[in-house]
């Protein structure tokens, strides 16, 4: 498990490991699916990248996020253009990239103090 030492004022939650099966938050094991953000507690995000949908991408359009970290898993695989149409349209910042790139990314844009929400795929 890969760690991190991070520690940023005003973050409640922040990735502190990974390895291929799952990720660590606040030293907490997750291994499924998740949507995170600096100041919730990380909430399940029940897909896969071959079964993503329009609306599991819309849902996180509630979280009013400046930008969206789409982690798809051990490797990079981008997500059709049609299911991320909304976050461009809301003038919203998408990323993808894989889910470890995603963990680290997060941690640095949210000790920022930027309103970021990790999608993340546990494959």
């Amino acid at each position: 498990m890969m760690k991190f030492n991070l520690s940023a004022a005003g973050v409640a939650f922040t990735f502190t490991g990974y390895d291929n099966e799952g990720v660590e938050i606040n030293a907490q094991r997750h291994q499924g699916s998740l949507i995170v953000l600096p100041d919730r507690a990380p909430a399940l995000w029940p897909v896969q990248f071959d079964s993503l949908e329009e609306q599991h991408f819309s849902a996180l359009l509630e979280h009013k996020p400046e930008l969206v970290l789409f982690g798809s898993g051990r490797v990079f695989r981008f997500p059709h253009p049609r299911l991320v149409r909304a976050f461009g349209e809301a003038r919203i910042g998408f990323e993808a990239m894989d889910t470890q790139a995603a963990c680290r990314t997060f941690n640095v844009l949210a000790g920022e103090g930027r309103r970021v929400l990790a999608a993340i795929i546990i494959d």
